[in-house]
């Protein structure tokens, strides 16, 4: 959870001011918002091919060598890309931070090894509250720092990423036993060969879609999220980075202490219907929005139920999985998560290229937002039916009194 924690407050400290770093290196809005999806989709592409690898790695050689990894990874990228003087040095760094950065799979799968399965739902939440820390004291850093000047807070979350990177080395221990160790396969680590496998786990196929259309949704959000504010209501980092941190401290509230009671009353299976049902009308609220603070109650409400769904959904997954396979697993599922990455800049883009030219606080801003919407009502659409027929599938098999 320590690691974890460093290694999101270093990664939160440049939301606020990516895509505006982005813009001193090029001449318009509408090439500012064409190039920040190209170093967005270069990152996601990397991470989509190399994430398989690593977490096969971390089957074979255990999670704390490629954690390592992928600290390092983070740091070089980050610090790179606040000396870059020119687009091509920040989709270089990208890149290889991409192929090496595995940390949040690797960190599931760390859980995974030290959970029984019945406590994972909650366990992953944890986990997600210090992610929920992590970008809520990040951005807000990041927003400071980028007032004063934007490429300081890379390499301030550079320095920061190295701290981890010896935090891991001499403190976090090992989680994978060697009994639960397995070979490497390298006919089974190509992303497509991993979505397989994947799909091949019981009751887990049709939520394959679900988890796709969910995480293109949110990836689309995270790629517009700066811009939008920017173009709608006028904001800077200041105000991006405080948005950011609202969403924090609701997600650390929600999947820290919030998400333990909801498990006592619903299944993780019924958790995960309902917080996807609440994001998509996030979404949609977000999009019609016509003030700032409108924004802010939208996060605090829509937090409540939508934060705990990826919890549960992880869940799912780690539980039909075998348990020298969680590494393998979570790859697969941040393989297919970055797949999505590749996919939401270009998504973003375009609704964004499409609307960039409006006045400030014209409805059709929200045009990314619109396609959230429509994505994650689809995926909550697909999950509540699939989990109604595997308990209906329950049901009928289980033996009459």
């Amino acid at each position: 959870m320590v690691a974890v924690l460093i290694d999101m407050i270093s990664t939160g400290i440049i939301v606020p001011v990516l895509p505006l770093v982005v813009g001193t290196l090029t001449q318009s809005p509408t090439e500012q918002t064409f190039w920040f999806g190209v170093v967005a989709f270069t990152f996601g592409f990397a991470n989509f091919l190399a994430s398989p690898v690593l977490g096969a790695l971390s089957d074979h050689w255990g999670r704390r060598p490629v954690l390592l990894l992928g600290m390092l990874g983070l740091a070089f990228s980050l610090i790179v890309t606040g000396l870059a003087t020119a687009l091509w040095m920040m989709i270089a760094a990208r890149v290889v931070s991409g192929a090496l950065q595995a940390n949040v799979s690797v960190a599931n799968a760390y859980v995974a090894d030290i959970t029984p399965a019945e406590q994972r739902a909650q366990r992953f939440g944890l986990l997600g509250a210090m992610f929920g820390v992590g970008f809520t004291i990040g951005p807000v850093i990041g927003g400071i720092l980028g007032d004063i000047d934007v490429q300081l807070p890379f390499l301030v979350a550079g320095a920061i990423a190295l701290v981890n990177a010896a935090y891991g080395y001499f403190v976090l221990p090992e989680s994978l036993s060697a009994q639960h160790r397995r070979p490497m396969n390298w006919r089974s680590v190509n992303p497509i060969a991993a979505l397989g496998g994947l799909r091949r786990l019981e009751g887990i196929a049709p939520l394959v879609v679900v988890i796709a259309l969910t995480t293109l949704a949110m990836f689309t959000l995270h790629s517009s999220w700066v811009l939008y504010t920017h173009f709608k209501f006028g904001w800077g980092p200041w105000e991006i980075g405080a948005s950011l941190f609202v969403v924090g401290v609701t997600n650390v509230l929600v999947q820290g202490f919030a998400l333990k009671h909801l498990l006592r009353r619903f299944s993780p299976h019924r958790l995960a219907g309902m917080g996807l049902c609440s994001a998509a009308l996030s979404y949609l609220g977000y999009a019609l929005a016509t003030e700032a603070w409108m924004v802010f109650s939208i996060i605090v409400v829509g937090q409540l139920l939508g934060g705990s769904a990826q919890a549960a959904m992880t869940s799912i997954i780690s539980n039909a999985a075998p348990d020298d396979a969680q590494g393998s697993t979570m790859g697969a599922v941040a393989s297919l998560n970055s797949l999505m990455a590749v996919g939401a800049p270009v998504l973003s883009a375009l609704a964004l290229g499409a609307v960039a030219h409006l006045p400030r606080g014209s409805l059709w801003i929200g045009l990314p937002f619109m396609l959230c919407a429509a994505l994650q009502a689809a995926a909550a659409v697909l999950a509540i039916r699939h989990f109604h027929r595997t308990r209906g599938s329950r049901r009928a098999a289980s033996p009459s009194p």
